[in-house]
């Protein structure tokens, strides 16, 4: 009987067969190994620039914080050491509530006030009536009177004596402060009379942007004296 002849295997066919048999066994293996054999999978190894396997060597400029970190904060030298880099702190206008630059310095106190009116009738007894008069604001024209005309009002004064009582609260006033000083003076002249007044002084000083220390510095604005009983 005769046998019929079976076709040949060609080479290509064979190779493929046996590789799907190599992958099934492979895949058995791994199945058996469990999830840990994932953890033994080596890591991707670093390019020749450093870099981790496809992955670019910086990813921005600067410093990049991990995730869920702040950034890094700026340098010392530009943060403000008061709130506003080094400029002087605000100080609201009571009447516009806009706030602007306050000058350096303490704010004059109304004692200072009280201070200025003590040193005024000081330097009237001492007749040195050039200091007397440039206590009033705006160089001493704020006495209605030139320098002249203020020392020729005290040419028969023979002696002052005053006595203050405490300032008032400074009060604002456009581009100013203002304070009043109650004060009762007893003038002697020549002639042997004797005057009593009682009244008070308002002082002001300036506390507009661009004011001179002079300007800012408490000033006589004006006075009211009337005679008083002695």
């Amino acid at each position: 009987m005769a046998r019929t002849a079976r076709p040949p295997i060609h080479a290509p066919l064979f190779a493929t067969l046996l590789a799907c048999v190599l992958a099934a066994c492979a895949g058995d293996q791994a199945a058996d190994a469990g999830p840990d054999a994932a953890i033994d999978a080596p890591l991707p190894q670093p390019q020749a620039d450093g870099a981790v396997t496809d992955m670019p060597a910086r990813p921005g400029p600067g410093e990049v914080p991990l995730a869920g970190e702040a950034p890094p904060p700026p340098p010392p030298a530009l943060l403000p050491a008061d709130g506003r880099f080094g400029l002087p702190p605000l100080e609201e206008n009571p009447e516009t509530g806009i706030a602007s630059a306050a000058p350096d310095g303490p704010e004059p106190a109304p004692a200072e006030a009280a201070t200025l009116m003590r040193e005024y009738y000081a330097a009237i007894n001492a007749r040195d009536f050039v200091r007397a008069h440039a206590a009033w604001s705006d160089g001493g024209r704020a006495s209605g009177q030139t320098p002249e005309e203020f020392a020729a009002a005290f040419a028969d004064v023979t002696g002052i004596e005053a006595t203050f009582g405490e300032p008032g609260p400074v009060g604002p006033a456009a581009g100013s402060r203002y304070v009043e000083v109650p004060v009762t003076v007893t003038t002697t002249r020549t002639d042997g009379s004797v005057q009593r007044q009682a009244g008070r002084f308002t002082l002001r000083r300036a506390v507009a942007d661009g004011a001179t220390p002079e300007q800012r510095a408490w000033r006589i604005a004006s006075v009211d004296l009337r005679d008083a009983a002695p």
